[in-house]
């Protein structure tokens, strides 16, 4: 009977003592800030895989594929992001972005009658001016709502949470506007928020009032 309380004592002891080594060891890491650009292109794709493609996985791992792939490969690649991730792109999207990479990081060239073909996602006069401030539709083409949603935390912050933390703050609209458009990190942890250069000044406005609105 000693020897099964010794024992169980033993026992106790040595997992306190590797727990404390555990919570000891434990480690914050913290990833280091994104560097790698993508490179910048007069296509319709440059702007589309900056908005895109960025609010999910860094640049360095697009670079990473493999050398020499031709468009029809790379808009493969990009179409198994929506068919297998649930990216939120049109077949003309998908189009348009591997057409771009397949200029920047593989074989095609900007002026093949192919990839001029589906570089441009084809909209009305109309249809462009009624985009223009349409917050819906800035939220759609601009994946916004692939980190944030109206009230649940994604992988940012909510719309609703952002609109409370800066309730009391005059100068808020202007700032998020600014974030909205260069992008940062440390404000809600260590996610960066990629930037949205393409984004008019008033664009950027208009998301940022849709934000902060009661």
């Amino acid at each position: 009977m000693q020897f099964v309380k010794s024992f169980r004592f033993a026992l106790v002891s040595t997992l306190l003592f590797t727990a404390h080594l555990v919570t000891a060891d434990a480690k914050q890491i913290q990833l280091p800030p994104e560097t790698a650009k993508l490179p910048e292109s007069d296509l319709a794709g440059y702007k589309l895989a900056t908005q895109k493609c960025t609010i999910c996985h860094s640049v360095d791992y697009i670079q990473f594929q493999a050398p020499g792939m031709n468009q029809a490969q790379w808009t493969s690649e990009v179409a198994k992001m929506k068919h297998s991730y649930g990216a939120e792109l049109s077949a003309a999207e998908i189009k348009s972005i591997g057409a771009y990479l397949a200029v920047v990081y593989g074989t095609a060239k900007a002026t093949d009658s192919e990839v001029l073909m589906v570089s441009v996602v084809d909209m009305s006069a109309a249809e462009k001016a009624e985009a223009e401030l349409d917050v819906q539709v800035l939220l759609d083409t601009n994946g916004c709502l692939g980190c944030h949603a109206l009230d649940a935390k994604l992988l940012g912050p909510s719309f609703k949470a952002i609109a409370v933390k800066y309730k009391s703050d005059v100068q808020a609209q202007a700032m998020l506007a600014r974030s909205i458009q260069q992008g940062g990190v440390g404000k809600w942890g260590q996610i960066p928020m990629p930037p949205i250069a393409g984004l008019s000044d008033k664009q950027a406005e208009a998301l940022a009032a849709f934000i902060m609105a009661p």
